[in-house]
């Protein structure tokens, strides 16, 4: 692990934003076997995952709602849609430098586009295929919370 991201030593956190328990559990269980995140945090809304990012309501605690090193969105949520979820994380000061991956089943170029748009980080198709969506998840982890250099805030 590159000592410099991020800060040696601390927790590495994804805030995983999924409605799909089935799709939830294989990121939990990929990350878990290839000791990706020390933590992985899952909500299953638009609304959970902007209160958990503007520490409102059960998330108020600062210290049981860390920051996230990566945020993994889908684009398909109850109550606020992800891309709507996307455009205020990236209209926030103090949230817009996090890595905002757009992990999603929808191959629309429109989609893709808009992501893109509102400032995504990157944007990955999740196979259908499970060896796939492993390697996929796997490949994942190692470049954004190894390989890419950030500035953790």
């Amino acid at each position: 692990m590159n000592p410099q991201n991020p800060p040696y030593g601390e927790a590495l956190v994804i805030l995983l934003i999924e409605d799909n328990p089935a799709h939830a559990e294989l990121i939990r269980r990929n990350f878990e076997t290839h000791r990706i995140a020390n933590r992985l945090i899952h909500v299953t809304d638009g609304e959970m995952a902007l209160d958990y990012l503007f520490r409102r309501g059960a998330y108020a605690d600062s210290t049981r709602s860390p920051r996230p090193h990566l945020i993994l969105l889908d684009l398909r949520l109850p109550k606020i849609d992800g891309l709507d979820v996307l455009k205020t994380i990236k209209a926030s000061q103090d949230l817009r430098a996090i890595p905002v991956v757009v992990l999603t089943t929808s191959e629309a170029e429109q989609d893709a586009l808009r992501a893109y748009q509102q400032h995504a980080n990157s944007y990955l198709v999740k196979p259908v295929d499970f060896h796939q969506f492993t390697q996929l998840m796997e490949e994942l982890g190692v470049y954004w919370l190894v390989w890419n250099y950030y500035s953790w805030p």
